[in-house]
Protein backbone atom coordinates (compact mmCIF):
# COMPACT_ATOMS: atom_id res chain seq x y z
CA UNK A 1 0.00 0.00 0.00
CA UNK A 2 1.23 3.49 -0.86
CA UNK A 3 2.28 5.80 1.99
CA UNK A 4 -0.33 8.41 1.03
CA UNK A 5 -3.08 5.76 1.24
CA UNK A 6 -1.86 4.66 4.68
CA UNK A 7 -1.76 8.29 5.78
CA UNK A 8 -5.33 8.87 4.64
CA UNK A 9 -6.59 5.83 6.58
CA UNK A 10 -4.57 6.29 9.76
CA UNK A 11 -4.96 10.07 10.04
CA UNK A 12 -8.73 9.64 9.73
CA UNK A 13 -8.70 6.85 12.32
CA UNK A 14 -6.90 9.13 14.81
CA UNK A 15 -9.53 11.88 14.78
CA UNK A 16 -11.50 10.29 17.64
CA UNK A 17 -8.56 10.72 20.03
CA UNK A 18 -8.75 14.20 21.58
CA UNK A 19 -5.86 13.96 24.06
CA UNK A 20 -3.90 16.60 22.26
CA UNK A 21 -2.93 20.10 23.43
CA UNK A 22 -0.07 22.56 23.72
CA UNK A 23 3.18 20.98 24.80
CA UNK A 24 4.20 22.56 28.09
CA UNK A 25 7.60 21.06 27.29
CA UNK A 26 11.01 22.74 27.46
CA UNK A 27 12.99 20.38 25.20
CA UNK A 28 15.45 22.55 23.25
CA UNK A 29 17.29 22.02 20.02
CA UNK A 30 20.73 20.51 19.89
CA UNK A 31 23.64 21.30 17.61
CA UNK A 32 22.91 20.13 14.06
CA UNK A 33 19.38 19.06 15.10
CA UNK A 34 16.02 20.08 13.70
CA UNK A 35 12.85 21.09 15.53
CA UNK A 36 12.31 22.69 18.89
CA UNK A 37 9.72 21.81 21.53
CA UNK A 38 10.47 24.77 23.80
CA UNK A 39 7.38 26.67 24.91
CA UNK A 40 8.11 29.46 22.43
CA UNK A 41 8.66 26.93 19.64
CA UNK A 42 5.29 25.18 19.74
CA UNK A 43 2.59 27.39 18.29
CA UNK A 44 -0.67 25.48 18.03
CA UNK A 45 -3.50 26.27 15.71
CA UNK A 46 -7.06 25.16 16.56
CA UNK A 47 -9.78 24.04 14.21
CA UNK A 48 -13.41 25.19 14.57
CA UNK A 49 -14.27 22.09 16.61
CA UNK A 50 -11.47 22.82 19.09
CA UNK A 51 -9.01 20.18 17.90
CA UNK A 52 -5.28 20.84 17.79
CA UNK A 53 -4.02 20.90 14.20
CA UNK A 54 -0.34 21.72 14.60
CA UNK A 55 0.78 18.15 15.22
CA UNK A 56 0.97 15.28 12.79
CA UNK A 57 -1.77 13.23 14.43
CA UNK A 58 -1.87 9.61 13.28
CA UNK A 59 -2.21 6.02 14.40
CA UNK A 60 0.67 3.63 13.94
CA UNK A 61 -1.96 1.07 12.91
CA UNK A 62 -5.71 0.53 13.03
CA UNK A 63 -5.40 -3.26 13.06
CA UNK A 64 -6.72 -4.23 16.48
CA UNK A 65 -7.08 -7.44 18.47
CA UNK A 66 -9.71 -5.87 20.75
CA UNK A 67 -13.39 -5.61 19.96
CA UNK A 68 -14.51 -2.57 22.00
CA UNK A 69 -18.10 -1.79 21.02
CA UNK A 70 -17.61 2.01 21.00
CA UNK A 71 -14.45 2.03 18.84
CA UNK A 72 -14.35 2.53 15.08
CA UNK A 73 -11.22 0.34 14.89
CA UNK A 74 -12.68 -2.67 16.73
CA UNK A 75 -11.69 -6.06 15.36
CA UNK A 76 -15.16 -6.92 14.04
CA UNK A 77 -15.60 -3.68 12.09
CA UNK A 78 -15.28 -3.91 8.32
CA UNK A 79 -13.10 -0.97 7.30
CA UNK A 80 -9.84 -0.35 5.42
CA UNK A 81 -6.85 -1.36 7.53
CA UNK A 82 -3.26 -0.16 7.37
CA UNK A 83 -0.06 -0.10 9.40
CA UNK A 84 2.99 2.14 9.27
CA UNK A 85 6.50 0.95 9.97
CA UNK A 86 8.51 3.01 12.47
CA UNK A 87 10.69 4.33 9.65
CA UNK A 88 7.65 5.45 7.66
CA UNK A 89 6.27 7.47 10.60
CA UNK A 90 9.70 9.04 11.17
CA UNK A 91 10.06 10.01 7.52
CA UNK A 92 6.55 11.46 7.40
CA UNK A 93 7.18 13.52 10.52
CA UNK A 94 10.45 14.95 9.21
CA UNK A 95 9.00 15.72 5.77
CA UNK A 96 5.93 17.45 7.22
CA UNK A 97 8.13 19.39 9.62
CA UNK A 98 10.49 20.58 6.89
CA UNK A 99 7.50 21.88 4.95
CA UNK A 100 6.41 23.82 8.04
CA UNK A 101 3.10 21.94 8.23
CA UNK A 102 3.63 20.72 11.80
CA UNK A 103 5.62 21.39 14.95
CA UNK A 104 5.57 17.88 16.31
CA UNK A 105 4.02 14.41 16.40
CA UNK A 106 1.01 12.91 18.16
CA UNK A 107 1.25 9.14 17.81
CA UNK A 108 -1.29 6.62 19.03
CA UNK A 109 -2.15 3.10 17.93
CA UNK A 110 -4.64 0.30 17.99
CA UNK A 111 -3.35 -2.94 19.55
CA UNK A 112 -1.73 -5.09 16.87
CA UNK A 113 -0.66 -8.67 17.75
CA UNK A 114 -0.30 -7.82 21.48
CA UNK A 115 0.40 -4.80 23.75
CA UNK A 116 4.16 -5.48 23.93
CA UNK A 117 4.56 -5.65 20.15
CA UNK A 118 2.62 -2.41 19.68
CA UNK A 119 4.54 -0.55 22.41
CA UNK A 120 7.82 -1.76 20.95
CA UNK A 121 6.86 -0.33 17.55
CA UNK A 122 5.98 3.02 19.14
CA UNK A 123 9.31 3.01 21.00
CA UNK A 124 11.25 2.25 17.81
CA UNK A 125 9.48 5.12 16.05
CA UNK A 126 10.42 7.79 18.58
CA UNK A 127 13.90 6.33 18.95
CA UNK A 128 14.50 6.71 15.21
CA UNK A 129 13.24 10.30 15.29
CA UNK A 130 15.44 11.31 18.22
CA UNK A 131 18.64 9.39 17.48
CA UNK A 132 18.79 8.98 13.68
CA UNK A 133 17.01 12.16 12.54
CA UNK A 134 18.10 14.23 15.56
CA UNK A 135 14.53 15.56 15.83
CA UNK A 136 14.01 17.71 18.92
CA UNK A 137 10.41 18.74 18.31
CA UNK A 138 7.42 17.88 20.48
CA UNK A 139 6.35 14.22 20.61
CA UNK A 140 3.26 12.86 22.39
CA UNK A 141 2.88 9.07 22.46
CA UNK A 142 0.20 6.81 23.91
CA UNK A 143 1.35 4.25 26.43
CA UNK A 144 -0.29 0.89 25.75
CA UNK A 145 -2.07 -0.72 28.75
CA UNK A 146 -0.75 -4.22 29.35
CA UNK A 147 2.67 -3.51 27.81
CA UNK A 148 5.89 -4.33 29.66
CA UNK A 149 6.86 -1.53 32.07
CA UNK A 150 10.41 -1.50 30.66
CA UNK A 151 9.10 -0.56 27.21
CA UNK A 152 6.97 2.23 28.66
CA UNK A 153 9.88 3.51 30.73
CA UNK A 154 12.27 3.64 27.75
CA UNK A 155 9.67 5.35 25.58
CA UNK A 156 9.23 8.03 28.23
CA UNK A 157 12.90 8.96 27.88
CA UNK A 158 12.37 9.96 24.23
CA UNK A 159 8.99 11.73 24.31
CA UNK A 160 7.64 14.95 25.80
CA UNK A 161 4.24 13.71 26.91
CA UNK A 162 2.62 10.33 27.41
CA UNK A 163 -1.00 9.46 27.90
CA UNK A 164 -3.02 6.39 28.83
CA UNK A 165 -6.65 6.45 27.77
CA UNK A 166 -9.09 5.29 30.43
CA UNK A 167 -11.85 5.59 27.81
CA UNK A 168 -14.84 4.61 29.99
CA UNK A 169 -15.58 6.16 33.41
CA UNK A 170 -16.45 2.99 35.31
CA UNK A 171 -15.51 -0.65 35.70
CA UNK A 172 -19.06 -1.58 34.77
CA UNK A 173 -18.73 0.34 31.51
CA UNK A 174 -15.53 -1.50 30.63
CA UNK A 175 -17.13 -4.89 31.29
CA UNK A 176 -20.14 -3.93 29.19
CA UNK A 177 -18.41 -2.38 26.16
CA UNK A 178 -14.75 -3.44 26.36
CA UNK A 179 -14.60 -6.76 28.25
CA UNK A 180 -11.08 -7.51 26.99
CA UNK A 181 -9.70 -4.48 28.84
CA UNK A 182 -9.01 -4.42 32.56
CA UNK A 183 -9.02 -1.38 34.82
CA UNK A 184 -5.84 -2.58 36.57
CA UNK A 185 -3.95 -2.74 33.27
CA UNK A 186 -4.91 0.89 32.56
CA UNK A 187 -4.02 2.21 36.00
CA UNK A 188 -0.64 0.43 36.16
CA UNK A 189 1.10 2.41 33.36
CA UNK A 190 -0.44 5.66 34.65
CA UNK A 191 1.14 4.99 38.03
CA UNK A 192 4.46 4.07 36.41
CA UNK A 193 4.56 7.27 34.35
CA UNK A 194 3.77 9.39 37.41
CA UNK A 195 6.54 7.78 39.51
CA UNK A 196 9.12 7.97 36.72
CA UNK A 197 8.21 11.60 35.96
CA UNK A 198 8.61 12.62 39.61
CA UNK A 199 11.84 10.67 39.98
CA UNK A 200 13.23 12.28 36.84
CA UNK A 201 12.43 15.78 38.16
CA UNK A 202 14.23 15.05 41.44
CA UNK A 203 17.27 13.63 39.66
CA UNK A 204 17.47 16.65 37.34
CA UNK A 205 17.47 19.00 40.32
CA UNK A 206 20.65 17.28 41.49
CA UNK A 207 22.18 16.51 38.09
CA UNK A 208 21.15 18.63 35.10
CA UNK A 209 22.50 16.01 32.72
CA UNK A 210 20.03 13.36 33.97
CA UNK A 211 17.62 12.23 31.23
CA UNK A 212 14.15 13.76 31.34
CA UNK A 213 11.19 11.39 31.49
CA UNK A 214 8.05 12.69 29.72
CA UNK A 215 8.80 16.28 30.86
CA UNK A 216 5.37 17.56 29.79
CA UNK A 217 3.64 14.99 32.03
CA UNK A 218 0.71 12.78 31.12
CA UNK A 219 -2.96 13.08 30.18
CA UNK A 220 -5.92 10.81 29.58
CA UNK A 221 -9.25 10.69 27.76
CA UNK A 222 -12.79 9.80 28.84
CA UNK A 223 -15.66 9.04 26.48
CA UNK A 224 -18.88 10.79 27.48
CA UNK A 225 -22.26 9.31 26.65
CA UNK A 226 -21.38 5.74 25.65
CA UNK A 227 -22.48 4.42 29.05
CA UNK A 228 -25.05 5.35 31.68
CA UNK A 229 -22.47 6.96 33.96
CA UNK A 230 -23.55 10.32 35.38
CA UNK A 231 -21.55 13.53 35.21
CA UNK A 232 -20.94 13.21 38.96
CA UNK A 233 -19.17 9.86 38.49
CA UNK A 234 -17.09 11.26 35.63
CA UNK A 235 -16.08 14.37 37.56
CA UNK A 236 -15.21 12.39 40.71
CA UNK A 237 -13.02 10.12 38.59
CA UNK A 238 -11.26 13.14 37.04
CA UNK A 239 -10.70 14.67 40.46
CA UNK A 240 -9.19 11.41 41.68
CA UNK A 241 -6.91 11.17 38.65
CA UNK A 242 -5.64 14.72 39.13
CA UNK A 243 -4.92 14.07 42.80
CA UNK A 244 -3.41 10.62 42.42
CA UNK A 245 -1.46 10.88 39.16
CA UNK A 246 -0.92 14.65 38.84
CA UNK A 247 -2.32 14.59 35.31
CA UNK A 248 -1.88 17.66 33.13
CA UNK A 249 -5.29 17.22 31.57
CA UNK A 250 -8.31 14.97 31.44
CA UNK A 251 -9.90 15.20 28.01
CA UNK A 252 -13.60 14.53 27.49
CA UNK A 253 -14.83 13.19 24.18
CA UNK A 254 -18.53 13.14 23.32
CA UNK A 255 -19.40 9.64 22.13
CA UNK A 256 -19.71 9.56 18.35
CA UNK A 257 -22.04 6.77 17.17
CA UNK A 258 -19.78 4.74 14.89
CA UNK A 259 -21.73 1.50 14.87
CA UNK A 260 -24.69 -0.45 16.15
CA UNK A 261 -24.44 -2.58 19.29
CA UNK A 262 -27.11 -3.68 21.78
CA UNK A 263 -25.09 -2.24 24.69
CA UNK A 264 -24.60 1.17 23.07
CA UNK A 265 -27.06 4.07 23.37
CA UNK A 266 -28.98 5.21 20.31
CA UNK A 267 -27.98 8.85 19.77
CA UNK A 268 -29.01 11.19 16.98
CA UNK A 269 -25.96 13.39 17.65
CA UNK A 270 -22.90 13.28 19.93
CA UNK A 271 -23.60 14.89 23.37
CA UNK A 272 -21.32 17.86 22.69
CA UNK A 273 -23.06 20.21 25.11
CA UNK A 274 -22.59 17.69 27.93
CA UNK A 275 -18.92 17.44 26.94
CA UNK A 276 -18.70 21.25 27.12
CA UNK A 277 -20.20 21.33 30.63
CA UNK A 278 -17.65 18.76 31.82
CA UNK A 279 -14.80 20.84 30.42
CA UNK A 280 -16.17 23.88 32.28
CA UNK A 281 -16.41 21.87 35.52
CA UNK A 282 -12.91 20.48 34.96
CA UNK A 283 -11.66 24.07 34.67
CA UNK A 284 -13.33 24.85 38.01
CA UNK A 285 -11.55 21.87 39.62
CA UNK A 286 -8.13 22.84 38.33
CA UNK A 287 -8.11 26.63 38.60
CA UNK A 288 -10.98 27.82 40.81
CA UNK A 289 -10.63 25.69 43.91
CA UNK A 290 -13.90 23.76 43.55
CA UNK A 291 -14.33 20.09 44.42
CA UNK A 292 -16.53 17.61 42.57
CA UNK A 293 -18.81 17.25 45.60
CA UNK A 294 -19.54 20.98 45.55
CA UNK A 295 -20.63 20.97 41.92
CA UNK A 296 -22.69 17.77 41.84
CA UNK A 297 -24.07 15.13 44.19
CA UNK A 298 -26.24 12.01 44.23
CA UNK A 299 -29.41 14.12 44.19
CA UNK A 300 -28.16 16.20 41.24
CA UNK A 301 -25.84 13.83 39.35
CA UNK A 302 -25.82 15.69 36.00
CA UNK A 303 -25.07 19.26 34.98
CA UNK A 304 -27.82 21.63 33.89
CA UNK A 305 -27.53 21.88 30.11
CA UNK A 306 -28.96 25.40 30.15
CA UNK A 307 -26.72 26.83 32.87
CA UNK A 308 -22.96 26.63 33.26
CA UNK A 309 -21.66 24.80 36.38
CA UNK A 310 -20.39 27.92 38.13
CA UNK A 311 -23.70 29.79 37.79
CA UNK A 312 -25.58 26.68 38.87
CA UNK A 313 -23.39 26.34 42.00
CA UNK A 314 -23.82 30.03 42.85
CA UNK A 315 -27.61 29.82 42.60
CA UNK A 316 -27.70 26.63 44.66
CA UNK A 317 -25.66 28.45 47.33
CA UNK A 318 -27.31 31.83 46.97
CA UNK A 319 -27.19 32.39 50.75
CA UNK A 320 -23.47 33.21 50.30
CA UNK A 321 -24.27 36.15 48.01
CA UNK A 322 -24.12 38.99 47.25
CA UNK A 323 -20.52 39.72 48.22
CA UNK A 324 -18.95 43.18 48.37
CA UNK A 325 -16.42 43.39 45.55
CA UNK A 326 -14.12 45.69 47.54
CA UNK A 327 -13.91 43.41 50.60
CA UNK A 328 -14.30 39.78 49.46
CA UNK A 329 -11.34 37.43 49.74
CA UNK A 330 -9.67 36.07 46.61
CA UNK A 331 -11.09 32.53 46.90
CA UNK A 332 -14.62 33.96 47.16
CA UNK A 333 -14.12 36.28 44.20
CA UNK A 334 -13.25 33.21 42.14
CA UNK A 335 -16.68 31.75 42.95
CA UNK A 336 -18.59 34.68 41.47
CA UNK A 337 -19.93 33.87 37.98
CA UNK A 338 -18.29 36.21 35.50
CA UNK A 339 -15.08 36.65 37.51
CA UNK A 340 -12.16 34.57 36.29
CA UNK A 341 -8.68 34.03 37.69
CA UNK A 342 -7.16 37.05 35.92
CA UNK A 343 -10.09 39.31 36.83
CA UNK A 344 -9.92 38.29 40.50
CA UNK A 345 -6.21 39.11 40.64
CA UNK A 346 -6.81 42.47 38.99
CA UNK A 347 -9.57 43.28 41.49
CA UNK A 348 -7.27 42.48 44.44
CA UNK A 349 -4.51 44.65 42.95
CA UNK A 350 -6.77 47.57 41.97
CA UNK A 351 -8.65 47.91 45.25
CA UNK A 352 -5.39 48.33 47.16
CA UNK A 353 -5.13 51.73 45.49
CA UNK A 354 -8.77 52.85 45.57
CA UNK A 355 -12.31 51.44 45.85
CA UNK A 356 -13.50 49.85 42.61
CA UNK A 357 -16.63 51.23 40.97
CA UNK A 358 -19.17 49.22 38.97
CA UNK A 359 -17.92 50.80 35.74
CA UNK A 360 -14.37 50.06 36.83
CA UNK A 361 -15.16 46.35 36.88
CA UNK A 362 -15.78 46.45 33.14
CA UNK A 363 -12.27 47.76 32.56
CA UNK A 364 -10.87 44.94 34.68
CA UNK A 365 -12.62 42.40 32.46
CA UNK A 366 -15.45 41.18 34.69
CA UNK A 367 -18.44 39.76 32.78
CA UNK A 368 -21.10 41.89 34.47
CA UNK A 369 -23.99 40.19 32.67
CA UNK A 370 -23.42 37.32 35.11
CA UNK A 371 -21.54 38.90 37.98
CA UNK A 372 -24.05 41.71 38.71
CA UNK A 373 -26.48 39.24 40.32
CA UNK A 374 -23.91 38.09 42.89
CA UNK A 375 -22.03 41.23 43.94
CA UNK A 376 -22.41 44.64 45.46
CA UNK A 377 -20.07 47.44 44.49
CA UNK A 378 -19.43 50.13 47.07
CA UNK A 379 -22.55 48.89 48.85
CA UNK A 380 -24.87 49.09 45.83
CA UNK A 381 -26.62 46.09 44.20
CA UNK A 382 -27.11 46.42 40.44
CA UNK A 383 -29.41 43.50 39.56
CA UNK A 384 -32.69 44.57 37.95
CA UNK A 385 -34.53 41.50 39.32
CA UNK A 386 -33.48 41.90 42.96
CA UNK A 387 -32.27 39.18 45.31
CA UNK A 388 -34.61 36.52 43.96
CA UNK A 389 -32.74 33.40 42.92
CA UNK A 390 -35.53 32.00 40.73
CA UNK A 391 -35.64 35.23 38.70
CA UNK A 392 -31.84 35.29 38.43
CA UNK A 393 -31.88 31.69 37.23
CA UNK A 394 -34.43 32.63 34.59
CA UNK A 395 -32.27 35.57 33.48
CA UNK A 396 -29.12 33.43 33.23
CA UNK A 397 -30.70 30.38 31.65
CA UNK A 398 -29.69 29.73 28.08
CA UNK A 399 -32.91 29.64 26.10
CA UNK A 400 -33.47 28.01 22.70
CA UNK A 401 -33.48 30.59 19.92
CA UNK A 402 -36.75 30.51 17.97
CA UNK A 403 -37.19 31.98 14.51
CA UNK A 404 -39.85 34.69 14.12
CA UNK A 405 -41.62 32.81 11.33
CA UNK A 406 -42.05 29.53 13.17
CA UNK A 407 -41.75 29.37 16.94
CA UNK A 408 -41.29 25.59 16.77
CA UNK A 409 -38.15 25.82 14.65
CA UNK A 410 -34.78 26.34 16.32
CA UNK A 411 -32.09 28.49 14.78
CA UNK A 412 -28.73 26.79 14.45
CA UNK A 413 -26.02 27.85 16.87
CA UNK A 414 -22.69 26.47 18.15
CA UNK A 415 -24.45 23.43 19.60
CA UNK A 416 -27.44 23.53 17.17
CA UNK A 417 -29.92 24.22 19.98
CA UNK A 418 -28.41 26.45 22.61
CA UNK A 419 -26.82 29.88 22.36
CA UNK A 420 -24.01 29.82 24.88
CA UNK A 421 -23.25 32.80 27.05
CA UNK A 422 -19.93 31.48 28.35
CA UNK A 423 -16.59 32.71 27.10
CA UNK A 424 -15.28 29.74 25.14
CA UNK A 425 -12.12 31.53 24.07
CA UNK A 426 -10.72 32.59 27.45
CA UNK A 427 -12.10 29.74 29.55
CA UNK A 428 -13.04 32.18 32.33
CA UNK A 429 -16.38 31.48 34.00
Amino acid sequence: MEIKDKLKILADAAKYDVSCSSSGSSRKNKADGIGNAAISGICHSWSDDGRCISLLKILLTNYCIYNCAYCINRASNDLPRAAFTPNEVAELTINFYRRNYIEGLFLSSAIMINPDHTMEQLLNTVKILRTEHNFNGYIHVKAIPGADSRLIHETGLYVDRMSVNIELPSNGGLKLLAPQKKKEEIIKPMSLITKQHQQSKEERRAFKSSPAFAPAGQSTQLIVGATQDHDFQILKLSEGLYNRFQLKRVYYSAYVPVGVHPNLPVLANPPTLREHRLYQADWLLRFYGFSADELLNERQPNFDVQLDPKCDWALNNFSLFPIEINKAEYHMLLRVPGIGVQSARRIIAARRLAPISYDGLKKIGVVLKRAKYFITCQGKYYSEVGLKDHLIRESLTVKPILSPSNQNEKQLSFFDVYKLKESIITGEL
